[in-house]
């Protein structure tokens, strides 16, 4: 029997599915696998890369945070906010890496700006997270980190 499976943050479902065989999940204390009949769960996620396997088709997912519960072979993930890997726009991602290393650097990006660099550092995290999972699933390696 196949998990369901829902992905959701306050703005909209980003995924839902009744047909998953294996779902990756970042946590906090890790990376988890969530297969059929899992024990009861619930954990915060981390930054990083959720994978769901169903079927023959991977559904690749950029996760910020958020919380996952397990139970009845029903998974909820409430993100802080998500977004499919075929709904990463790449040039957009790379162009806020690029400002945010600035920024990390100390170099404001616009006149007069003053630099937060741990605003900086998330917005960098974020970036490069969206860029490996965007890239990822333009190459098709796979989901490991």
């Amino acid at each position: 029997m196949p998990l369901s499976l829902s992905v959701v943050t306050a703005e909209r479902t980003i995924l839902q599915r009744d047909d998953v065989q294996r779902l990756i999940v970042p946590t906090t204390e890790g990376q988890i696998t969530v297969l059929p009949m899992h024990v009861a769960l619930m954990s915060s996620l981390d930054y990083g890369e959720l994978t769901a396997v169903c079927g023959n088709e991977t559904v690749t997912i950029a996760v910020f945070g958020g919380f996952i519960q397990v139970a009845h072979d029903q998974v909820t993930i409430l993100a802080d906010a998500a977004e499919r890997a075929e709904n990463i726009n790449e040039e957009r991602a790379e162009a806020a890496r690029q400002r945010a290393e600035r920024r990390v650097a100390g170099q404001p990006v616009d006149p007069g700006e003053v630099v937060n660099v741990l605003r900086a550092r998330l917005a960098l995290s974020r970036a490069t997270l969206r860029l490996r999972v965007r890239r990822r699933r333009a190459t098709g390696a796979p989901a490991m980190r």
